[in-house]
């Protein structure tokens, strides 16, 4: 099992929000992935959310934490 993986931000919460707006599922999903991660959610319950492997949503947190 991998450890938790979390990440903090300030003011890029408010640039995930708008691209959540957006027209773009994919765009929309993984800013929507980011912020629940910030706000407390962990993979798993992320991943079981948006009905993913966990893996993919690791993928998007270690590619936006780049």
């Amino acid at each position: 099992m991998g450890a938790c993986l979390r990440l903090f931000l300030s003011e890029q919460d408010q640039t995930l929000l708008k691209l959540r707006a957006a027209e773009l599922v994919k765009v929309k999903d993984h800013a929507e992935v980011i912020r629940l991660n910030i706000h407390g959610w962990y993979v798993k319950k992320i991943s079981a959310d948006f009905r993913c492997i966990a893996q993919k949503t690791r993928e998007v947190l270690h590619r936006w934490q780049r």
